[in-house]
């Protein structure tokens, strides 16, 4: 913000509605010039980065994060955006046992009440679009008692 309002109320105000900074009339160009720098430097630093694209391969799968797509034997699926981030936490934890209620908290990231079905109904479709065989499960197994993995 460029102004000639030299009073605290004043710059206190203007950064307060948003300004990233406050220059009083009259300033040296050069002054201006490095705030301005100073200013889109502060602006790269802060700036959110693209996340880097990452390939999890698990046996015949494989997810590209960067596309948010899924292949098994070369052929893509069609995930929703919960099986896709539930097959993809599955296979970036590989021979790591989740209970229902851990992938209920971590993926729908809401508080498990306990008895969720909702996860079984998502790996057992999941596994209608993996699995060569959906009723042998090679990809996504069930430990009896525990959970998946």
């Amino acid at each position: 913000m460029v102004t000639a309002r030299a009073d605290d109320m004043d710059k206190i105000r203007g950064l307060g509605f948003g300004a990233d900074d406050y220059i009083e009339k009259p300033f040296s160009p050069s002054v201006l010039v490095a705030r301005v720098k100073e200013n889109l430097s502060q602006y790269r630093r802060l700036k959110p980065q693209p996340a880097k694209s990452e390939i999890v391969e698990a046996g015949p799968l494989r997810i590209d994060t960067e596309a948010r797509t899924a292949a098994v034997r070369g052929e893509q699926l069609t995930l929703t955006n919960k099986e896709y981030e539930l097959l993809l936490f599955l296979a970036r934890h590989p021979n790591q046992v989740f209970s229902r209620e851990d992938l209920y908290e971590l993926i729908w990231e809401l508080e498990s009440m306990g008895g969720n079905i909702t996860v079984a109904v998502h790996v057992n479709r999941l596994r209608e679009k993996v699995e060569e065989n959906p009723s042998k499960p090679q990809l996504i197994q069930t430990v009896w008692g525990v959970g998946y993995l």
